[in-house]
Formats: C-alpha cells, structure tokens, sequence
C-alpha cells in the first residue's frame, strides 16, 4: 500500500485542525476561532484498505512569533514536523491577505519538502478572491494550489489525490481501525481547554493549561470517572474561570463531559478545579508537567 507523514502547518487560525478532524472523520485535534489554540503536534491517521493508503497527518501549532516558553515550544513543534515528513500541507486563510511574509515562509518551505498549498474556507470568500490568491503563489514552487472548505468537506478528495501523487509504496504503521496515537488523557485535556477557549474572555484562555489528576474506568457499568485542575496565571483569572457561584466552571465542565461522553461511548463523571501558578507559560518544570517537553518533541 502507499503509505506517508503529512505536516499540516500554516499561520494560527487557518484552519489546520478542522482540516485534520475532516480527514479522519473524527474530532481528535480541537478547533477555536481564537489563534494558537493547538499547543502540540497532533497526529490523525486516515487509512483507505479499499483504496490502498495510509496518511499520517501531523496537526502542528500556527507559525508565530513567540513570547513565552510555551511559544518556543510551541514553534520548536513545527519545525521538528517538517522532518521526516512526505508531504507539507500548507494551510491558508483565504480570507486573509497573502503578506510577503507568507510567501518567503511558502518559497522557502516548498524548497525543503514537496508542498501543497491549501487555500482554506473558500465558502467564505468569492472566486475572485481565490483566483487573486492563487496568481500571487505562481511563483512558490509548490506541487498544486487546491482551493478547499474543511468546514463544509469541499475538495478534500482533490487534496488526497494531489497527496497521494507523490508518496510511495511503504508499510502500513497503524492498525486499520485507528485515528489518532495520542491517549485517551491527552484528548481529555484538550477537549476542557477547547470549552475554556470557547466560553471565556479574551485575556483568560492563552494562560490556561489542563492536567488530568485522575482517570479511572469502573468494571461493572463502564462508567468513567475523570478529574482534571484548570491552571491559570492569576487570582483575577481564577474568579472568571469559576464564575457567578461557580456558572462558568460548571459551563465548561459540562460542554467538556458531553464531548467526552461521545468519543468515548460511555458516561463520564468529570470533576474539575482551578489552581494559580504564576507564568506557568514561562515556567520549563510546570511546562513539562502539562506536556509540553521540549526534549520529548
């Protein structure tokens, strides 16, 4: 069978990991409209036994300049992604303007690694729009240019085709049945910091960070029991966190649980609680407590 690594990478917002959960047909890589939500590489797995492939998708957080520990963690991610890697997916808005910024980052990226160009939410904008866009990249090198919509499933196949051109024949890495490599444990983090992103102000969400303190199955009825720690980097951001007699709290544990009750097909019982710890985001021990090691990358 024809089998590679995909990278997705792109600007924050562009809308790799809606791209990624399109791909596999299954929410493993959580989705915001605020940038810099993915913190880690996140690795979804599309396999076709009709058809012949094995894609390994690696979902990487948005090129940006970073301003803390965890924004050099964070870019140390994507650069390590594109190594030992088939193909580059090169998400853009194409809401967005293309700044001479992009198109040095596009040049130089598809002169190290084969690279499609994916012009993402195409449903929000005109064709002209996307015809402008794809003038400005004539002179990228990159191996195609397809205008998509992850959101609404549009040209996903073109995008697996154009992908498929260029890898070769290899060994099939994962089981058939299997999305993602990452645990049960890693998802439940993501999926509270995808409800705290969702429900909280601006100021609060980039200061948040989840830990699983306990995770546990019950024999007889299956049931999950599961408790986590909110962290934050400030009293303020505690008591916006908890809410009016705990309303927000309780909001995102909620909208959280029902996530997880989905994916993992049983009742869950999740607890939660918020803890300070001061410029966690600067802090390398607390960073590698909650997963973001950058000797593991």
């Amino acid at each position: 069978m024809k089998s590679g690594f995909v990278s997705i990478i792109g600007r924050p917002n562009a809308g790799k990991s809606t791209l990624l959960n399109a791909f596999v047909k299954q929410k493993i890589s959580i989705v915001s409209w605020r940038p810099q939500t993915t913190r880690n590489k996140i690795t979804g797995i599309l396999t076709d036994k009709e058809k012949g492939f094995q894609l390994v998708f690696l979902d990487t957080p948005g090129i940006h300049t970073p301003k803390n520990a965890l924004g050099v963690y964070m870019q140390k991610v994507v650069k390590q992604s594109l190594d030992d890697i088939d193909v580059i997916l090169y998400v853009h808005d194409s809401g967005r303007e293309l700044t001479t910024k992009d198109i040095e980052l596009l040049t130089e990226t598809a002169k190290r690694n084969k690279t499609i160009v994916v012009l993402n939410k195409t449903d929000e904008v005109t064709d002209d729009k996307v015809m402008s866009l794809i003038g400005k990249l004539k002179d990228v090198n990159a191996l195609s240019i397809v205008p998509a919509s992850a959101k609404n499933r549009v040209n996903l196949d073109i995008i697996i085709d154009e992908i498929l051109k260029v890898i070769n024949e290899g060994v099939q890495y994962y089981p058939d049945d299997m999305v993602t490599d990452r645990t049960m444990r890693f998802l439940v983090t993501e999926i509270v910091r995808e409800k705290a992103l969702k429900n909280l102000s601006q100021e609060v969400p980039h200061g948040i960070g989840v830990e699983v303190t306990s995770y546990s199955e019950r024999k007889q009825s299956g049931i999950v029991d599961i408790s986590v720690d909110i962290i934050c980097e400030k009293q303020t951001h505690k008591a916006i966190i908890i809410g009016k007699n705990g309303s927000m709290l309780k909001k995102i544990l909620t909208d959280a649980r029902l996530d997880m009750e989905r994916l993992l097909e049983s009742k869950v019982f999740l607890k939660g609680y918020v803890k300070v710890k001061e410029d966690w985001r600067d802090n390398t021990s607390l960073l590698s407590e909650l997963g973001y090691n950058k000797s593991e990358i």
